[in-house]
């Protein structure tokens, strides 16, 4: 009796856990590459889960949550322009009644910076939104920091 009991304590907090999960479609990773003594790329890696997708940094106001970064001011580097993205694919949102560009499987954004000494550690956040067919999660951010040698 002990034993069935016990059983079945281990299957109820198994399943609860596997309820309990945060579902997270998207994963982030961050590399760079120095050009030259004074110039580097910090590149800035979604990997999305299947069927899902996030959307581009251009996004028309009153739309969805745009892809977005955000990076600290150091003394040992500076941002050159804007954090570039590769051609997103548009499609019409009846919900927000207007064309969005978005990334499904994976995209990669770079943002060049001005090495001020030989090395830096650039680091900054990125925030998104993920949407499937039927739902869309609420707006994620991941903290990222990249070192340049």
């Amino acid at each position: 009796m002990k034993k069935l009991i016990l059983l079945m304590t281990a299957v109820i907090f198994a399943v609860t856990g596997a309820f309990a999960q945060i579902h997270k479609p998207v994963k982030w990773t961050v590399a760079s590459k120095k050009l030259n003594n004074k110039e580097a790329v910090v590149y800035v890696k979604a990997t999305i889960q299947s069927g899902w997708h996030i959307y581009s940094q251009n996004v028309k106001d009153g739309g969805p949550i745009p892809t977005s970064f955000t990076f600290a001011k150091a003394a040992d580097y500076a941002l050159v322009g804007k954090t570039a993205e590769p051609k997103p694919k548009v499609k019409h949102e009846d919900v927000f009644k207007m064309d969005v560009g978005y990334f499904t499987n994976e995209v990669i954004f770079q943002q060049k910076v001005t090495l001020n000494k030989g090395t830096a550690t650039v680091k900054g956040t990125v925030e998104w939104q993920a949407c499937d067919a039927s739902q869309c999660l609420p707006p994620d951010e991941y903290a990222f920091a990249v070192t340049i040698k």
